[in-house]
């Protein structure tokens, strides 16, 4: 069953594929045929443009498939997924203008750049509405991927709570595998169904499609073992690093000294000038066009924190930032002038502390535009490990380990954890891995991402900005 759904899902994408493909391309030479075609190039016969239509779609179908777009990922970002269509589109325009060549079709080059903006546009748009629909048809049980997780302990449990709460991925999660806990034991409606000697039994009674591992310190003898069991399977087996393994796989890398193998700690992304000096002109082209457009704005709420409640527009604290190094960090003021007065602490949802204003800046994030100054001056970057307290990050790098490597780089006013739903008052364990899975990884294609999700986050409602 899920096989068949599966098959009718990509063919379904490829129709969308086929058609934003050829309204892009075609709507674009029928749009600009009369001003730019016509009076250049013979008027084409319909032989010359069912070739070339054709070749154009058996192309696209090849370049689609070899980079990979009709592999089907449960919960693939929209974003990447549209850089990549982005990416193709301009290689089948590339396409496109040999074969209407070869064809006797003429575009000009206005025809083309017209045709390449459509054809990604409306490929980019058909593909989320195709997302949309599966997502809808995978609540009411539609390519339901029956799930395994192995380990019940604290990390298992996060990822089955995160399954429950995501019913448009598909996952069903059957059951775990534990070494600790007998057959039976329930955790939040979900049994433990057996030990990892157990698996390939398990796999085939409950016909798991996918295995996902949470044991963290699981060895590598465990891991094969596990893979050999189910290797003449229908299953994927899947791997969750625990919340500090994730820097441990980066940081070490691989060379050699003649012919022998050594290990060596490799830097992350942003040690490298060109890398910093990138990450630094989006900032102050971020601050400086914020600063610009926002202005109205941000006069007009520093007017109404005044009018709204006693006491200053702007709040003032002292946050850590890279390098350990504490700076001042602007918000405008939300809570009322004595919230702090029996010392720091986190805000939550009903906080009696914030003022009628506040309640409403916080929702949307409007409170920490102030925060592009901070940006302009260098002190922060427009994405990053969000800043804490003193008082806080004195307790964290105690009890976690690996969270001052969050400070390798600048604070930012956004960052990985909380575009994923870490802010506030959520797990600090969660929101380390999260920060330093960003620090670790970093590129400028990842921070315009991370800008993009914020930019959406903030309208979207349970996003946690209280």
């Amino acid at each position: 069953m899920r096989t068949y759904s599966r098959f009718w899902l990509i063919i379904s994408l490829i129709v969308c594929d086929a058609i934003g493909i050829n309204l892009g391309f075609i709507g674009s030479y029928w749009l600009l045929y009369q001003s730019e075609i016509a009076p250049v190039y013979q008027t084409p016969n319909a032989e010359d443009v069912a070739l070339f239509l054709v070749l154009i779609n058996i192309a696209c179908a090849i370049i689609f498939l070899a980079n990979g777009l009709y592999v089907f990922k449960r919960g693939v970002s929209r974003i990447d997924e549209a850089y990549k269509i982005f990416v193709v589109g301009t290689i089948v325009t590339l396409v496109a203008s040999v074969i209407a060549t070869l064809s006797g079709l003429r575009f000009t080059t206005l025809n083309l750049i017209y045709g390449w903006l459509a054809a990604t546009a409306l490929v980019v748009l058909l593909r989320n509405l195709h997302r949309s629909i599966v997502y809808r048809r995978r609540i009411s049980g539609f390519d339901r991927a029956p799930t395994l997780v192995i380990g019940s302990g604290p990390a298992g449990q996060m990822i089955a709570a995160m399954i429950a709460g995501a019913p448009h991925l598909g996952y069903d999660v059957k059951g775990y595998l534990s070494e600790t806990e007998p057959i039976g034991t329930m955790h939040q409606g979900v049994p433990v169904l057996g030990s990892l000697r157990d698996i390939r039994r398990v796999v085939q009674v409950m016909q798991i499609g996918e295995v996902l591992v949470t044991l963290s310190g699981l060895d590598q003898h465990a891991v094969l073992e596990m893979v050999a069991a189910c290797e003449d399977l229908p299953v994927a087996i899947k791997i969750y690093p625990d919340a500090f393994q994730i820097i441990t796989n980066n940081e070490v890398s691989l060379g050699d000294l003649g012919g022998l193998p050594l290990m060596s700690i490799k830097s992350s992304p942003l040690d490298r000038g060109w890398n910093r000096f990138l990450k630094r002109a989006l900032d102050l082209f971020g601050a400086v066009c914020g600063l610009i457009f926002l202005s109205p704005m941000l006069l007009l709420t520093a007017i109404l924190v005044k009018i709204d409640s006693h006491g200053p527009a702007f709040f003032v604290q002292e946050r850590v930032g890279m390098n350990g190094a504490p700076f001042p960090m602007l918000k405008f003021r939300s809570m009322r002038t004595d919230s702090e007065a029996r010392g720091p602490g986190w805000t939550t949802a009903d906080d009696p502390r914030k003022t009628r204003l506040g309640q409403f800046i916080r929702r949307f994030s409007i409170d920490e535009l102030p925060q592009l100054i901070n940006v302009l001056l260098g002190d922060m970057s427009l994405v990053g490990p969000r800043p804490e307290q003193p008082y806080f990050v004195e307790q964290f790098r105690q009890s976690i380990p690996h969270y001052m490597r969050r400070h390798k780089e600048k604070a930012g006013m956004t960052g990985w954890a909380q575009v994923n739903g870490l802010r506030g008052d959520t797990s600090i364990e969660d929101r380390t891995r999260y920060d330093l899975y960003y620090v670790e990884n970093w590129s400028i294609l990842f921070d315009l991402k991370i800008i993009i999700r914020q930019l959406v986050t903030v309208f979207r409602k349970g996003n946690n900005a209280y």
